[in-house]
């Protein structure tokens, strides 16, 4: 049963994520992932305030809830894989921006030593 929890929110938490990430492109464009920059510094925000909140109130909250909302919403919500294909994406355009820059090498022509005889 606690394995259907933490699936349940995990689900909402990918469908938070993606609903950032559709936000932040509209907003600031494809130049930088700032998506997962919000998902990851809010989420870790909301992870650590929660985390403070059930260990003073430990009897409070029972443990399904903390399941739902911790490992299940806002694990899905601030995935690393989300961070690392953004990471891998964005020194990708990198380096394709830095070959567009690079001049490419010319052709030197040798020359025709038959011609000065």
């Amino acid at each position: 049963m606690l394995y259907l929890i933490v699936f349940v929110g995990a689900g909402i938490g990918g469908a938070l994520r993606h609903g950032v990430n559709v936000w932040a492109v509209r907003a600031f464009g494809f130049g930088f992932p700032f998506g997962t920059l919000i998902v990851n510094v809010l989420g870790s925000f909301l992870i650590g305030l929660l985390a403070g909140f059930f260990a003073y109130r430990a009897g409070l909250v029972p443990q399904h809830a903390r399941l739902f909302l911790t490992t299940g919403v806002l694990g899905g919500f601030t995935t690393f894989s989300a961070f690392s294909l953004d990471a891998a994406l964005l020194l990708a355009a990198l380096a394709s921006r830095s070959t567009a820059i690079t001049p490419s090498p010319r052709r030197v022509s040798r020359p025709n030593l038959r011609s000065r005889v």
